[in-house]
This record gives C-alpha cells, sequence and structure tokens, in this order.
C-alpha cells in the first residue's frame, strides 16, 4: 500500500511493536521519527552489561519464537542486517523430580516418544494437524479477532483443542505425568488462571511454534533484534531520536499520524485533556494481569542440571508435574506469593559465547507474583533451579534482581511488572477493551495491550500502522 502524498509519523517508543509500526509506514513511504526515552533501544527488547562488563544479559525477552514465525517479521530482510538466530539441540527442557526430563524436539514423533507410551498417539493427534497447517494458522491467529476470516475451519479445529483450560486439556487429553506436567509448563506463558477457560490456548500455540519453527535465541542477546529492525528502518529514511521522553501529545502536533507503543495508562496522561470520558473511563477500568520477578546470574560453570537433556536446550521449564504447577500459577493470580514458583530459565551462553567474555556462564529466569509485588523471590527461585540441579548455588558468581518496580522503573510498559500489557482472559481475546484505534485523529495506541497481545512479534505495530495507513489512503 502506498500514500500518494508524502506524510509525516510519529512513533512513540522502539520497542518491537513500536519499531514494526514505523517500518510498516516507512515501507509505504511516510516520513516517520521514532521517539524513545532511553539510550539504548528496545523496550522490553534489550541487552545490556547488566551485572559485569563484556557479559551479555538480556534486560526482557530472552527466547523468540515468534520471530521468525509472525508474518510482520517473516518479511523482513533483517539476516542482511545482523541478525542471526541460534536454535539449540534441544526446543526446551522440562526436568522431573525422578532426574529426568521432558525434551521438546522440532519433531512431534520425537517429542511424543519421551512421554508416556500411553500418550504419545494422543500428542501426535493433537499436535499435527496444527503444525502442518503453521503458516496459515499463524496469520490468522495473529490477526484475530478481525473478521472476516480467511480460513474459519482451521481457526475452529484450533479453537476446539485451545478452548479447555489448562488443567482441562491436560487431564482429558493426557493420562501420564509427564506430557500433563510438560503442558502445564507450556501453559504458565497464558499468564491466566490456569483453570479458566481458553488458558490453554497460549502454551497450545508455542507448543505449535516449537514444532514448525523452534524457539531460538538470537546471537549476541535480544538487541540484536532491535538493532537489526532499527537498521533496516534507517535504511528505508526514518529517524530516530533517542533520550527523549515524550509526557504529552502536545508536544508533537504538526504530524499526519501519532502512533505509540505505550499502556493505556500512559497514554491517558499523555492525552488526557483531548480524551472523551468514555474513553477515560474504559482505560481506568482496564486491568492488568499478575507481575514478573526477574533474576540474571553470571555462573562459573553451566548449571548442573541433573537431567542430561537439560544441557541440550536453551530453554529449560523450571517448576515439576502438573498439580505444583497450576497451583503455583494460581496463587500468583489470586494475590499470594507461590512458595515453589514456577521458573521461566533461559541459558543461552551454552550455545552462544558472544555473550561471555571468558568461562563464565550466564542464565536468566522469572516467575509471576502478584501485580506488584514487593516479595523478593530470589531464595524460592534459586532454591527451584537448586532442586533439579544440584549445586547451582554455589555456582552464582554475581546476581542482578529486578522486582515488579524495578521492572516498572525501568520500561514504564510494565505496569506492576506485567509483562503482557494487561490482564489475560478468554473474553479480552474475543473482545479487547483497548483497540489501536483512539478517539483522537489520526492516534493510534501500538503496544502489546492491543491485539494481537503480547510477545516479540510486532503484530500489535504492524496491524496498527495498517489501520492507520488505510485512514491516510482515504
Amino acid at each position: 500500500m502506498t500514500v500518494n502524498k508524502r506524510k509525516t509519523a510519529i512513533v512513540i517508543g522502539s520497542g518491537p511493536n513500536g519499531l514494526a509500526a514505523a517500518i510498516t509506514l516507512a515501507k509505504a513511504g511516510i516520513d516517520v521519527t521514532v521517539y524513545e526515552k532511553n539510550e539504548v533501544l528496545g523496550g522490553a527488547c534489550r541487552s545490556l552489561e547488566l551485572i559485569k562488563k563484556g557479559v551479555i544479559n538480556d534486560v526482557g525477552s530472552a527466547v523468540h519464537p515468534m520471530v521468525s514465525a509472525s508474518p510482520f517479521f517473516r518479511g523482513l530482510p533483517l539476516a542482511e542486517y545482523g541478525l542471526k538466530l541460534i536454535h539449540s539441540p534441544l526446543v526446551m527442557a522440562h526436568p522431573l523430580d525422578d532426574g529426568t526430563a521432558v525434551a521438546v524436539y522440532k519433531s512431534v514423533e520425537e517429542t511424543a516418544s519421551n512421554l508416556d507410551v500411553v500418550d504419545a498417539e494422543a500428542y501426535c493427534r493433537l499436535m499435527k494437524p496444527l503444525v502442518e497447517n503453521y503458516q496459515t494458522l499463524i496469520e490468522e491467529i495473529m490477526q484475530f479477532p478481525k473478521i472476516p476470516l480467511k480460513h474459519p475451519f482451521l481457526m475452529l479445529n484450533f479453537g476446539l483443542r485451545a478452548l479447555p483450560s489448562v488443567a482441562g486439556m491436560a487431564e482429558r487429553k493426557f493420562k501420564g505425568e509427564r506430557a500433563r506436567a510438560f503442558l502445564a509448563g507450556m501453559g504458565a506463558h497464558s499468564i491466566m488462571n490456569m483453570n479458566k477457560t481458553a488458558s490453554s490456548a497460549s502454551g497450545l500455540m508455542l507448543t505449535v511454534a516449537a514444532h514448525a519453527g523452534g524457539w531460538p535465541i538470537p546471537q549476541g542477546g535480544a538487541q540484536n533484534i532491535t538493532d537489526a529492525m532499527a537498521a533496516f528502518f534507517t535504511s528505508l529514511g526514518g529517524k530516530i531520536i533517542t533520550e527523549t521522553q515524550i509526557d504529552s501529545i502536545e508536544e508533537l502536533l504538526g504530524h499526519d499520524v501519532l502512533l505509540a507503543d505505550i499502556t493505556p495508562l500512559q497514554f491517558l496522561k499523555m492525552a488526557s485533556s483531548r480524551l472523551p470520558d468514555g474513553y477515560k473511563n474504559t482505560i481506568n477500568k482496564y486491568k492488568y494481569g499478575p507481575g514478573v520477578f526477574k533474576m540474571d546470574w553470571i555462573l562459573d560453570k553451566p548449571i548442573p542440571w541433573k537431567a542430561e537433556d537439560c544441557f541440550k536446550a536453551a530453554t529449560v521449564h523450571v517448576g515439576g508435574y502438573m498439580e505444583e504447577i497450576i497451583n503455583a500459577e494460581n496463587e500468583a493470580h489470586m494475590g499470594g506469593v507461590p512458595e515453589k514458583p514456577f521458573v521461566f530459565l533461559a541459558q543461552p551462553s551454552l550455545f552462544d559465547t558472544t555473550r561471555i567474555s571468558g568461562k563464565e556462564h550466564v542464565a536468566w529466569g522469572y516467575c509471576h507474583v502478584p501485580y506488584n509485588s514487593t516479595v523478593d523471590m530470589s531464595e524460592r527461585i534459586e532454591s527451584q533451579i537448586e532442586r533439579f540441579a544440584p549445586g547451582f548455588k554455589n555456582s552464582i558468581i554475581a546476581r542482578k534482581v529486578m522486582s515488579p518496580s524495578d521492572l516498572e522503573k525501568d520500561n514504564p510498559n510494565l505496569v506492576g511488572g506485567d509483562i503482557s500489557g494487561g490482564s489475560q482472559s478468554f473474553k479480552k481475546l474475543i473482545f479487547p477493551s483497548v483497540k489501536h484505534k483512539t478517539p483522537l485523529t489520526n492516534t493510534y495506541l501500538c503496544s502489546s495491550s492491543t491485539p494481537p497481545s503480547a510477545g516479540v512479534h510486532g503484530m500489535c505495530g504492524y496491524s496498527a500502522a495498517l489501520t492507520a495507513l488505510k485512514k491516510l489512503d482515504r
């Protein structure tokens, strides 16, 4: 789509969605300027020497299933701008108390073979139809709830599988503890109460992504995704201005279109005097979800897992069996602090030595906690890892802890430590309360608070930019 007359656009925020919006507009011939408050671009897709000079840690996202799958990213020549994606031999490993781990391979059959024998066939029946149609499926999911659907029967097939709760799916589809534990861990990515309808949807999609494209890590850290996007954007003539805080849209008058990669709460503060009362009421009712307690480590050796398969995976789900995982996740949703949290862990330096300066290793991990929780989860997280990797605590050289308030201070989009841009639910999936278009003329939101929600896929920015272009082209 090309706009006949040269027009100007402002994008606030240089996270993946902000840059996706900027790139989409620039490709259409718009003169685009991106404003970023920090010195380093990327929002929650950054890497820094957080603990020690010469050692790179990911500030936010670490593992990126959607970068090679998203309809937006598939159209970008980011490899030409320095992005290299690394795939570990296993996509993911989920250690268990018996000293083994559920190993997730790109192959559906290989993954099924290391579940309990009774569940192998059921797993193949569940996954194969979705994996075989993955590219078409992901295009539909990433643009949902946009209608009409191009492939309604495929979406119906996915929806019937994704509609149950995590607990319901695991118990109805599988009989063995290995499959149930694995699917509970995948379901925890939904950041929903795991007994609620459709809480299995995110985990199911990520499992399909594991088989169809893997869960790669960017060589050198998540920052390289951002840097490649920024380099491509500037090659299109785009401009980026860093270390510039935008407090009011009054500072940005004179442009043809404005896209903001910010949360509804930030937008309310920025544009309150111009917004109608009804929209302000909607934003004031907007709910944020549980927070995250994040840790980064520098280690003197790789994490000493009991299960050998854990050494083959960049991503490890640490939390044991299904009941324990569901209890931990639901407790965080209900305002409690789990004694044994489910830990999402990445160990990138096993497969990417560009992040380290010597023989050290880095690891990254987080767990869900109540919104804006002030409880220090360091000991609980490290004890969970120690449970499956005896000697882990003794291998720690240094650590950096980020509480929900620390995360929000570093990145205001992470309100109360919520990394999803708002509370997740089946209702929000079908009827999002905050859309890309705002009541203000040619002003759009493009953060993960808008469809299709969280993840490094760029689709919130891409979709918002397409909406803006349609309006400009009239």
